[in-house]
């Protein structure tokens, strides 16, 4: 794996096949200059809010906040200048890759200076371990993620039509056509979000958002323990990605707004050319009150765990 300090991206993760053929499965630059450009977050840490908030606005301890509008009328990834666009300071401790980036009080309209430390590591496991940790000094909303693009093919394959996706939820959020929830969770079964059993993504994303497909926050259980959330699989090269987590849900998105991005090698990488999934709290959770808490207030440490583990198919 290859990560560089701004953004703290992976720009690289290289995996074996069934055949013992070694390829890099994330989307991404050749260059720096290409990832200071716009990009769709391409193995980003996000922050300091990751998905959506609704009108760019929260309301907390009787204080309103106004976001930057930078995803139709609302406010995602962090803002503007969020932090897949900051210089992170890097230290490397044994296996482990420990990223630090403070934030300061007001950046992007948030409250409070926050303390991030990001820490990455590939364990004996065969697992991608990403663990993040932040303070602050006044309360503040707080969702972390990596925003990494995979591709169980290799990031140089047309789409992920063939690989069998399965996601171990039982509900979903409700979200109008700007992906705002409703606050309305829905069960899963009897739709085309029931991801409980294994199914081939090309039978399901056509038929989902006038075949954008999936970019939907599935509900997993409460509890802050590492859980199994999910597992791709692509036949042709008999690799698959199991996902765990400390985090409530999961965004799981198919790249179907992805269009004619020259990536690596001078690949183009199309609709629905990777998948993301990204453990994280319920999209738009501070604007929701029935919703698991996101808000960090001083004195307490916000953490969250995910594991992304590789292997072969049996």
């Amino acid at each position: 794996m290859q990560v560089i300090t701004y953004g703290g991206i992976i720009t690289t993760l290289y995996v074996p096949d069934k055949k013992g053929a070694v390829d890099d499965i994330c989307l991404g630059f050749d260059t720096f200059e290409d990832y200071e450009k716009d990009h769709p977050y391409f193995g980003a840490i996000v922050g300091r809010v990751a998905n959506r908030i609704a009108k760019g606005k929260f309301v907390l301890d009787g204080v309103t906040y106004n976001l930057p509008i930078n995803h139709g009328s609302n406010s995602i990834h962090g803002g503007i200048n969020g932090f897949d666009k900051k210089l992170w300071d890097a230290t490397l401790d044994g296996s482990q890759l420990k990223l630090q980036y403070i934030s300061k009080d007001g950046e992007e309209g948030y409250p409070g200076e926050v303390t991030v430390q990001v820490m990455y590591e590939l364990t004996t496991e065969n697992e991608l371990l990403i663990d993040y940790t932040a303070t602050t000094t006044k309360a503040t909303p707080i969702m972390l993620v990596n925003h990494a693009y995979f591709n169980l093919s290799g990031h140089n394959s047309k789409d992920i039509y063939d690989h069998m996706a399965q996601i171990n939820a039982e509900r979903y959020l409700i979200v109008d056509e700007e992906g705002i929830p409703s606050g309305e969770i829905a069960p899963v079964e009897g739709t085309l979000f029931d991801l409980r059993k294994k199914v081939r993504l090309a039978e399901r994303i056509k038929l989902i958002n006038d075949g954008i497909g999936f970019d939907n926050n599935f509900c997993l259980d409460l509890s802050d323990q590492r859980k199994y959330v999910a597992r791709v699989e692509c036949p042709q090269t008999g690799r698959f990605l199991e996902v765990y987590s400390t985090e409530p849900a999961v965004q799981f998105y198919n790249s179907g707004y992805l269009d004619g991005v020259k990536g690596k090698g001078g690949i183009t990488y199309g609709k629905h050319g990777a998948f993301c999934l990204e453990p994280q709290h319920y999209n738009d959770s501070v604007n929701q009150p029935s919703f698991p808490n996101t808000v960090l207030r001083p004195g307490e440490t916000y953490r969250q765990t995910t594991w992304y583990r590789f292997g072969i198919v049996e």
